[in-house]
């Protein structure tokens, strides 16, 4: 198809006639369907009112157990192991015989010191005697004054050398005790490092076996300084009201995060601070009668910390964060108008935030269709349970269809 210069001029302004008039054709159609423009729209935004609530704080912290005794068994006496008398793993009881040492040295030890004892106790009686019949003699100016001295230290030495055995016999009697090596606590021993016919000597350096009572056990937490200030700080503020015999229990979370059935008690808080880590230990003492916890395992331990009479919780959709990851909430003022709050957030609860400030009792949070508005919008307001947020709605004063 050709066009002149006039036809084509012509051809560009029917084009443009043709457009016009399908744009005043659709807005007339838009204004007799009643369907409000973007000028006329308002956004819809579910909140929830901030009310002040008691809510029982607690922190998690990580730890270790140990266990309540340990006792490691040692030889007391030199010898040959002639039996090994428990089975490893097992628990034993207070007293009861672990490994037998072989005791013959030491009975022959201990009958030599008795015989050695009854010798000096023999050879007592006939000094004693003597020194009876020389002060008798030194009285008639019979017998010289050197020889009764003499006599005399004789005697006290006889005396002594009976208390000599007597304790030579004490002591080989009891090294023939140390030949038994029995349980000195009750427990569940671990495995045996020496088998029958071992050489093993006294108070040596690697135990025999291991001992270790593991009900009651111990959890040893750490807790930072800094976190006991701030708690500290916050019972003298006020902010936080305690009641002793709570924050002395303690739950415990298993590695696998499930729940330990059983409470444990705080015993005590350490009062140094580890300076490499800034931190300190504090002690719980927890039931363990089947034996599930055992020495080592990580466990969480969930320690109250106090009472918070008027804290406000509020859901975690609704808290938001800027570019400088500052956090922030949306609320409706009065006047149905957005206003933005920058909040300081003290922990997560649940779903939630505990929020240290930002926020007042009774105002309206934005929990849905915060996406839609911005600060100094004006907007619908429905309750979070009731609707549904982030739906534009018209407003309620749009003029009837079909007028101009």
């Amino acid at each position: 198809m050709r066009f002149n210069k006039n036809g084509y001029t012509s051809f560009k302004w029917t084009l443009a006639l043709m457009g016009l008039a399908s744009f005043l054709l659709l807005g007339g159609c838009e204004k007799r369907s009643g369907r409000p423009t973007e000028a006329t729209r308002i956004s819809e935004v579910a909140t929830v009112t901030i009310q002040p609530q008691e809510v029982e704080l607690t922190t998690e912290l990580p730890g270790r157990t140990s266990a309540y005794l340990i006792a490691e068994i040692r030889p007391q006496v030199n010898g040959i192991i002639q039996k090994r008398l428990f089975e490893e793993g097992s628990d034993v009881k207070v007293g009861q015989l672990l490994y037998q040492i072989d005791p013959a040295p030491f009975q022959v030890a201990h009958e030599s010191a008795k015989a050695s004892l009854g010798k000096a106790q023999a050879s007592l009686t006939s000094i004693r005697l003597r020194a009876e019949r020389y002060e008798k003699l030194l009285a008639d100016k019979v017998l010289s004054q050197q020889e009764y001295d003499d006599t005399l230290a004789a005697l006290e030495q006889a005396r002594a050398e009976i208390d000599y055995w007597k304790a030579a016999v004490d002591a080989a009697r009891i090294n023939l005790g140390y030949t038994r090596v029995t349980a000195p606590i009750s427990g569940r021993i671990g495995k045996s490092n020496v088998t029958d016919g071992a050489l093993v000597t006294a108070y040596q350096p690697t135990p025999l076996a291991t001992i270790q009572q593991l009900d009651p056990i111990y959890v040893d937490v750490t807790q930072s300084s800094a976190e006991l200030l701030r708690l500290k700080r916050n019972m003298e503020t006020g902010r936080l009201s305690a009641n002793e015999e709570n924050r002395k229990k303690v739950r415990l979370l298993l590695e696998d995060g499930t729940p330990y059935s059983l409470e444990g008690t705080l015993q005590f808080r350490d009062v140094t601070v580890e300076p490499t880590t800034g931190s300190f230990t504090l002690r719980i003492l927890v039931p363990n009668p089947e034996h599930l916890l055992l020495p080592g395992i990580f466990v969480r331990a969930v320690v109250q910390e106090g009472t918070a009479k008027q804290a406000i919780l509020v859901p975690q959709q609704g808290v938001k964060r800027n570019p400088k990851g500052e956090p922030l909430a949306l609320v409706v003022d009065d006047t149905d108008t957005v206003q933005q709050r920058m909040l300081t957030l003290n922990r997560a609860i649940g779903d939630q935030w505990l929020v240290s400030s930002g926020l007042s009792a009774g105002e309206r949070l934005i929990v849905e269709g915060m996406l839609n508005v911005r600060p100094g919008d004006t907007v619908k307001v429905v309750s979070f349970e009731d609707g549904k947020a982030g739906v534009e709605t018209p407003v309620t004063n749009l003029p009837p269809a079909g007028s101009n």
